[in-house]
Parts: structure tokens; C-alpha cells; sequence
């Protein structure tokens, strides 16, 4: 990439767009289209729209990076990749087919294999998170309310984790325990990310699961609001995998946990 890219004023530019792109989540929720996707798993008519929006701006303004998406992937040329954008436009779609509130619209900013920027809106929480590098992340709550994000105080609490499920896997249970967690939360989507980056809970850890687009934006704002993200063996995530499959991983709020 010939020129530097300009992190802040790119995710800057994408804040009114997340706004948008939540509009039109909750509107199409409305009138609920579900198809079946090859793999099996679900979309409706909400991802497919949202995920226009998205690739449709992100083309308009850094025309020289790729964008990747889970809604297009079928499209996607299989190859190593090293500056890119990775888009999951409806993260949580179960819960947004039930008409929750977890799911989260994701934008996540690879460069160099590594996710250096990222944006996440939760419409229904009216909570946006986004980050452009470190000691760089914020949340605005409903439209108004900034807030700078730093995990990485301590705070005199029990530790407190989320999980995937209600009832975690053996191997994640013996992780929680390792690291003298008796308490966890169940969560979908990236939110989790994000409640770790803002300090409500402290530890998050899955097994090889999902795929790139899943993570890349949560990723980039945890890192920026001070949390340690690695796999299980403590090595450092990368992305641009011909696969995009993610390995194991593990987030703790700080480096005290």
C-alpha cells in the first residue's frame, strides 16, 4: 500500500453509516426474511442489506482496500491477504432473528495481518464502540454520550467472565478455574468484546471457533482500550488466513487478570 492509510478519519467517516446501517437492521426486522445459506446456517434479509451499505461506503472511501465479508465470501478469491477490511454485518444473527438485542453490526481494519481499527454498533443497546490504534478507544451511547475506554485499571471486584453458552465446555471450564473465575455471563456476538473494552467484564475465552470476520473488529477495540488479546497459548491472532478461520482464544481485561 503506497500511501499510509489514515485510520482515525476512516472510522470516523464510518460512524454515521453504522447509525444508518442499525436503521435499517431494526426496519428490516420488521418484515423478517430468513434463507438458508450452503453451510447451512442463516441470514436474513437485514444481514444482506446492512451488508450493501457497508461494502458500498467502505468501497467509496478507501477504494485501494479489499473488502471482505461474510456475505460475499462465496465470491472471494482464496489467498493470502495482508491489508483489508473484514465486515460481518449482523453478528448474532440468531439473536436478531429472535429480535434480541446482542447482535452487533462489525467492521474490523486489517493491515499488515493485523486488525489495527474497528467499529461496532449494537442498534438496539444504541451503544457504538470503535477504536484506530492504542489508548485510542471510545464508545458513544445513544448518538450523544462519548466515553474514552480503558480496561486496563484495576478494580477491586470478583472477576467476572463471559461465555459463549449458558453451560461452557469442560476445556473452558478449566481455563475460568486456572485464572480463579467463579463467575461468568452468557453473551453472543462481538458485544463481548466490548463489555470487556468498556470494563464490565473482565475475561472472555472460546476454542477454535468462527471465522475472521467474527472477531477482527472486536479485536482492534479491545487492544485499543488496553486488554490483552492471544490465543491459548498465549501467542499473538493474526488474520488473512486463506481459510479465515480463527484459532483459540482468550481475552483478559488486563494484564493483572
Amino acid at each position: 500500500m503506497k500511501n499510509k492509510i489514515d485510520t482515525q478519519k476512516l472510522i470516523k467517516k464510518l460512524i454515521p453509516i453504522f447509525y444508518k446501517a442499525g436503521s435499517k437492521s431494526i426496519q428490516c426486522a420488521k418484515k423478517l426474511k430468513i434463507f438458508t445459506k450452503d453451510d447451512g446456517t442463516p441470514v436474513s434479509n437485514g444481514d444482506l442489506e446492512v451488508d450493501k451499505i457497508l461494502q458500498k461506503f467502505l468501497k467509496k472511501i478507501s477504494p485501494e482496500i479489499e473488502v471482505v465479508s461474510e456475505e460475499t465470501i462465496k465470491n472471494t478469491k482464496i489467498k493470502k491477504r495482508q491489508t483489508f477490511w473484514l465486515v460481518d454485518p449482523i453478528d448474532g444473527t440468531s439473536s436478531y432473528i429472535k429480535g434480541g438485542s446482542e447482535y452487533t453490526i462489525n467492521a474490523g481494519l486489517i493491515i499488515n495481518q493485523k486488525p489495527v481499527a474497528g467499529i461496532i454498533y449494537a442498534p438496539k443497546k444504541k451503544r457504538l464502540f470503535y477504536s484506530f490504534g492504542k489508548n485510542k478507544a471510545y464508545e458513544i451511547y445513544d448518538k450523544k454520550k462519548k466515553i474514552k475506554l480503558d480496561c486496563s485499571k484495576i478494580k477491586k471486584r470478583d472477576k467476572i467472565a463471559l461465555t459463549n453458552s449458558s453451560k461452557p465446555s469442560e476445556i473452558i471450564r478449566r481455563i475460568l478455574k486456572k485464572y480463579k473465575i467463579n463467575h461468568f455471563v452468557s453473551m453472543r456476538s462481538s458485544l463481548k468484546f466490548c463489555m470487556i473494552a468498556s470494563s464490565e467484564f473482565d475475561f472472555y475465552t472460546a476454542r477454535a471457533r468462527a471465522r475472521e470476520w467474527d472477531y477482527a473488529a472486536g479485536h482492534a477495540i479491545a487492544e485499543g482500550a488496553g486488554a490483552i488479546v492471544r490465543t491459548h497459548q498465549n501467542k499473538k491472532i493474526l488474520y488473512g488466513k486463506r481459510g479465515f478461520k480463527n484459532p483459540s482464544l482468550l481475552i483478559r481485561r488486563n494484564s493483572k487478570i
